[in-house]
């Protein structure tokens, strides 16, 4: 028997983003710094705190720089879980998305080099 499959419902894939990749957002009247767990050009996830009120459908707007160049967007939470927050991109300039795309290819690229197996060297004795 084949056990059953849950397929994900993302039409992105998601990155795990760099270990020092925050992001500054505010809502209504809160405002932090948070840092990403992942992203996508779909959205992205933060690093948030229980103490932070966000609520589910609350709009939220993210700013961050990275190498890349700044990145702005306008979001919506659409997952609350202990310790992070899952937000989708609603609007984002044209000058950010490619911004954005770099980040991801970097994101890749760092995230393929810690996922390669560690190699030892073997010693053949004859």
């Amino acid at each position: 028997m084949h056990a059953p499959q849950n397929p994900s419902r993302r039409f992105t894939s998601r990155v795990t983003g760099p270990s020092d990749l925050c992001v500054f957002w505010s809502c209504k009247k809160h405002d932090g710094l948070s840092r990403v767990l992942d992203l996508g050009l779909g959205g992205l996830s933060l690093a948030i705190g229980e103490s932070e009120c966000m609520a589910v459908g609350e709009k939220v707007h993210i700013n961050f720089l990275t190498p890349e160049g700044q990145i702005r967007a306008d979001t919506i939470v659409r997952h609350v879980r202990p310790g992070s927050r899952g937000l989708k991109f609603m609007a984002m300039t044209n000058e950010d998305r490619p911004h954005l795309a770099a980040l991801m290819t970097r994101s890749r690229s760092l995230s393929g080099l810690q996922d390669q197996p560690k190699t030892k060297s073997l010693t053949v004795r004859h």
